[in-house]
């Protein structure tokens, strides 16, 4: 029985485990309520930080400059990172790859919180698709901006697999997938040595940003990782 102030807004298989969509309001915070996923009865993400998220955007967004910016970004989740980009008005389109259909019908049910800014933007084109199958085969067309927010970190991935992408073999791939100063960002929740390095194998210049928040959930500080890069070595 789920307490009264937990609803689930969806519950549902898929080839990555059971996904739940759900909505709470926070006990300490009368009045504030907030958006969680959970995968496989492990808490994923919510719309409570989302300070990593969006910072995986702007950081981008600040080291690109140009007009009409060129957006590929790598899972949907609750929509902030693409959120954040769509708010630049130097954006002109941003093309959102998830893997998981179920996530794509939460956006087109209204079940997230930033549903309604999301579908109202003519800019924003969703489908659903294996990014990183994408990135590592050959470009069809180019992006200044690719933000991949799929995985927990490069050394810890969702579908357990050691994947390609992470190496320097297929970030010489992704790298085809970038304009000549195209900036790629990666998401994770932990530093990565032997990503960072292999970054450095690839690209002329890499960023590593750190964003630390305040874990309401387990009432600790804990850190996010963002990896940025940028350049053909």
């Amino acid at each position: 029985m789920c307490p009264s102030n937990l609803e689930i807004l969806a519950y549902e298989p898929t080839p990555l485990g059971n996904l739940c969509l759900r909505r709470r309001e926070l006990l300490g915070e009368p009045g504030t309520v907030v958006t969680e996923v959970t995968l496989n009865n492990e808490f994923l993400m919510s719309s409570y930080h989302t300070a990593s998220e969006r910072a995986l955007a702007s950081v981008a967004l600040d080291m690109f400059n140009g007009q009409d910016i060129q957006v590929l970004v790598g899972g949907l989740g609750l929509g902030y990172t693409a959120s954040e980009v769509l708010a630049s008005d130097r954006v002109g389109q941003v093309e959102v790859v998830e893997l998981l259909p179920q996530v794509i019908d939460w956006l087109d049910k209204g079940l997230i919180p930033l549903a309604d800014s999301l579908k109202g933007d003519s800019r924003l084109l969703v489908s659903q698709g294996d990014v990183y199958k994408h990135l590592l085969d050959p470009p069809k067309r180019r992006f200044d901006l690719i933000l991949i927010d799929v995985d927990h970190s490069p050394e810890d991935q969702l579908d357990g697999d050691n994947h390609l992408f992470y190496m320097e073999a297929g970030l010489q791939r992704t790298r085809l997938h970038l304009t000549k100063d195209g900036v790629l960002g990666v998401w994770s929740y932990a530093e990565c040595s032997p990503f960072s390095d292999a970054l450095r194998q690839v690209f002329r210049e890499v960023r590593i940003k750190s964003v630390i928040f305040n874990n309401t959930h387990i009432n600790e500080t804990a850190t996010d990782w963002l990896f940025f890069a940028r350049g053909q070595k």
